[in-house]
């Protein structure tokens, strides 16, 4: 009704051109003069039908997902900026910069921006922006005289449909992964700016909070590829529909129905299949061949190919890094420095040696004679920390805190009693001794502790404490005719050094 009573004071006004003028009516209803011209070029009929019509598309509604997938990657992104990103991938805009400004502030009223994830990928509208990737399999595929099972990786561009299949016989893994990406790219002679997945291990190795912890190897690959990664919410694969079409395609038209001699023949037939099949087939969303749409419009505006040099090194194979730093390598383990531990590393055989290399610099960091025979480990010392020169160093410490002779007695009594963990009972006596190091007579309940046959640094704890504690009572020795005080040092006494007193109090005596 609002609508009405504006058109009919603008028709009142201008009065069939004897009235107002355009300006005039604008300045006196806040009306653009462009909506003025418009009702006074239509009847009252025109006029109905068109606001009938509220539900009028714009222009900017068909790259609606691509900028909300700017907005949400690029927070303060400016209207104008938006426009030459459309401009630069080919499509023509006839809506002027206010207009753009305008849908874009609108579109920032309703999206979540600071997203660390992104659900839902579909940009179709935009060449050269996504690629939509999706690992399949198929079982008892017919392979000259047996029945295997077939691992694929099907790759689909999201505007033109192109597609590029590569598969394997064996489970596929991030090497592998990596390789069918390459020669998906080297296909498409060209990169897009993104590709989406699902929680595939291959690329996410777990999802929290809509947090994504990426497959290091596969997210160091697509940063040298100048190729963002985008994983799909899990168990949504309505998010990235093409390519979960894609995989049924392949099942579907290339293997249901088809025998094959050999792998290699398959692998040949694939190939076939995608050229003169899949991608030159009539598409029912595009209605266009998926090669001639690609070849039109969307190759264009792929960004070019730079194949990482740190994926291809023919002679190099992957190998885990244990937690003791360890790799195998035929039937026997080589150490690697100690910063490499629960990492993944590369490996070469270079005549009689073993290289070891890092995956994405290929700088060298280790090198082994290669071992004949089998279950050896072999280990250069310089690998691992110098357990026996920081325990010097810790007995050095205690040294020179006490004194050489009082030092020594108390590391051989610590070495005696516990060998197993004797580098930690130095390193923990050091932090006691430096609690009390204020104390001027710190040396005299060491050098009584010193002569007992066992200790333990949580003992020498206790003891100093209650030392210090209760120092006026003195529980050393006590002479033949008098008993121990019942204080917090009682427990702590010990044979007394004067020789000839030899009585013990043992009820809590520390073993």
């Amino acid at each position: 009704m609002k609508r009405w009573n504006v058109i009919h004071k603008i028709k009142l006004l201008y009065d069939d051109g004897n009235g107002y003028s355009i300006r005039a009516i604008a300045n006196e209803l806040q009306v653009s003069r462009n909506t003025i011209r418009r009702y006074l070029q239509m009847n009252e009929e025109e006029i109905c039908r068109y606001l009938k019509n509220r539900e009028r598309t714009k222009e900017l509604d068909k790259y609606k997902e691509y900028i909300i997938s700017l907005l949400e990657k690029y927070e303060k992104l400016s209207a104008v900026k938006i426009k030459r990103k459309l401009k630069a991938k080919g499509i023509v805009l006839t809506v002027s910069n206010r207009s753009v400004r305008r849908y874009v502030n609108r579109i920032r009223q309703t999206i979540a921006v600071k997203q660390k994830r992104y659900y839902e990928p579909v940009i179709d509208m935009v060449p050269g922006v996504q690629c939509q990737v999706d690992p399949g399999e198929i079982r008892n595929v017919p392979v000259g005289d047996k029945f295997i099972t077939v691992y694929f990786v099907v790759f689909v561009l999201s505007f033109s449909r192109q597609m590029y299949v590569a598969a394997s016989n064996r489970p596929i893994n991030t090497e592998m992964f990596i390789r069918m990406h390459d020669e998906a790219f080297r296909y498409f002679d060209g990169v897009c700016e993104e590709c989406v997945y699902d929680q595939t291990k291959l690329v996410a190795i777990r999802e929290e909070f809509r947090e994504v912890w990426f497959n290091e190897r596969f997210y160091q690959y697509a940063s040298a590829a100048r190729l963002d990664i985008r994983v799909c919410e899990g168990y949504d694969p309505e998010s990235k529909g093409k390519v979960e079409s894609g995989v049924k395609y392949v099942k579907n038209d290339f293997f249901y129905g088809d025998t094959f001699d050999s792998f290699d023949q398959l692998n040949t037939d694939l190939c076939s299949w995608v050229d003169t099949v899949a991608n030159k087939r009539i598409h029912g969303t595009t209605k266009k061949k998926p090669e001639e749409l690609y070849s039109l419009v969307e190759q264009s505006k792929m960004k070019p190919y730079l194949q990482p040099e740190m994926m291809f090194d023919v002679n190099g194979e992957k190998r885990n890094v244990d937690k003791t730093s360890l790799i195998s390598y035929k039937s026997n383990k080589y150490s690697v420095p100690m910063i490499y531990q629960s990492s993944t590393v590369m490996i070469r055989q270079d005549g009689s040696k073993l290289i070891i290399y890092k995956p994405e610099s290929s700088d060298i960091i280790a090198k082994h004679d290669i071992c004949e025979g089998k279950g050896h480990i072999i280990k250069n010392t310089n690998h691992y920390r110098d357990h026996q020169k920081r325990i010097k160093d810790f007995e050095e410490d205690i040294a020179g805190i006490v004194g050489n002779e009082l030092g020594q007695k108390l590391c051989t009594i610590l070495k005696a009693s516990s060998p197993k963990i004797y580098r930690d009972q130095v390193a923990g006596l050091i932090k006691i001794i430096k609690q009390h190091s204020d104390k001027q007579d710190i040396n005299n309940p060491l050098g009584l502790l010193a002569e007992r046959p066992r200790l333990r640094v949580t003992f020498i704890r206790d003891y100093l404490e209650a030392f210090y504690t209760n120092k006026e009572y003195m529980p050393f020795s006590w002479p033949d005719n008098q008993e121990p005080r019942s204080d917090a040092l009682s427990r702590y006494s010990i044979v007394s050094i004067s020789g000839h007193h030899n009585k013990e109090v043992t009820a809590h005596e520390y073993i």
